[in-house]
Parts: C-alpha cells; structure tokens; sequence
C-alpha cells in the first residue's frame, strides 16, 4: 500500500498545516457545515436564493484554496493571505445568515457574483450528499 505523501516541504502536509496557519481550519470546518446545511435545508431552491446558494458554495471554495496556507506558512505575504482568506469567509457568512433568514441583500450578491465569479455552474446541492 502506498504511503501517504506530498510534493509540499518535507514529503508530507507540514506546508499546508502547521503553526502558521492551523487557526483557518476551524473556520473551514464551521463554514463546511453550515454549507451542508443550507445544502440540505434548501434543496430545491430557484431564483434569488439559488444564486445566493452558488455564491456561498463559491465562497467557501475560494476560503477552501491551499493558496492561503501555503503563503502564511512562506510568509511570502502572509498579510494579504489572511485578508483574503476572512474575507471569503466573511462573505460566506454574511450569504448564510442572509439565506437563513430568506432575506438576501440582492445588490450585495450582485457584487460578489461580478467579483469572485469563478466556477458560474457549481452546483451547490453537492454539499447535500446528493450530487444532484
């Protein structure tokens, strides 16, 4: 059986987990969560809540990138990595209280699509289970 292996420093996953950088995984582990739970409360949804369901599933990928880890553990800069990675997280909480409370700020779902619009066919129902 193979061992488990990385091409990151070392051989294995210290790049991507280490002292820099271990306080985004609970975060990733909460927003995971809530994903699958709005995932499962919502599967059905059409319009408005739909998009604002991709966008948080898009959010939670960007949040997701190993981009983040690996800059804070370089310190290439770290700063910048940080920013971006509470953003995404900032903004996938934002979506999941906002579609929760099925009341989503339409304007500001707007602005994210056109600014972080990679992956325009996720399918958000995959955090189901379903693969629908």
């Amino acid at each position: 059986m193979p061992a488990a292996s990385s091409w990151g420093e070392e051989g294995y996953w210290r790049v991507w987990l280490n002292e820099k950088n271990q306080w985004i995984y609970p975060h990733l582990r909460a927003a995971q969560a809530r994903m699958t739970g709005l995932a499962q409360k919502f599967p059905n949804a059409a319009g408005l809540p739909e998009r604002a369901l991709k966008q948080a599933a898009r959010e939670l990928l960007l949040a997701q990138s190993s981009d983040w880890p690996f800059i804070l553990h370089t310190g290439t800069s770290p700063d910048y990595a940080a920013a971006r990675f509470k953003e995404h997280i900032r903004c996938f909480l934002s979506l999941h209280a906002q579609i929760t409370r099925q009341a989503i700020d339409e304007p500001m779902l707007s602005a994210l699509e056109w600014t972080d619009n990679l992956f325009p066919n996720v399918n958000y129902r995959y955090w189901a289970g379903s693969g629908a």
